[in-house]
């Protein structure tokens, strides 16, 4: 069964910087990604990893201040936020690309103004 669990968000303030982590078991996947889930609003691609290779993709709103990467041998990829802005604000879901039906809990990034 595959697993999912995402780490490292909290409470920051604009401007500022987190590192979120995302541990996998169960399945190796071809391409890992970031997703992000507002309130109120659907869930989006943020930034994707190819795992042979390493190309990255990113949502034109983080372009340039997101940072995605992988560990293949750990299993983790690792999304790396700077100069965060209060609409960055969301749960933070790691999956394989395209997702999966299954989900981890995500971890919440607030960014106050």
């Amino acid at each position: 069964q595959v697993q999912l669990v995402e780490s490292g968000g909290g409470l920051v303030q604009a401007g500022g910087s987190l590192r979120l982590s995302c541990a996998t078991s169960g399945r190796t996947f071809s391409s890992m990604g970031w997703f992000r889930q507002a309130p109120g609003k659907e869930r989006e691609f943020v930034a994707t990893i190819i795992r042979s290779g390493g190309a990255t993709y990113y949502a034109d709103s983080v372009k340039g201040r997101f940072t995605i990467s992988r560990d293949n041998a750990k299993n983790t990829v690792s999304l790396q936020m700077n100069n965060l802005k209060p609409e960055d604000t969301a749960v933070y879901y790691c999956n394989s690309t395209p997702p999966l039906n299954d989900w981890g809990q995500g971890t919440q990034v607030t960014v106050s103004s």
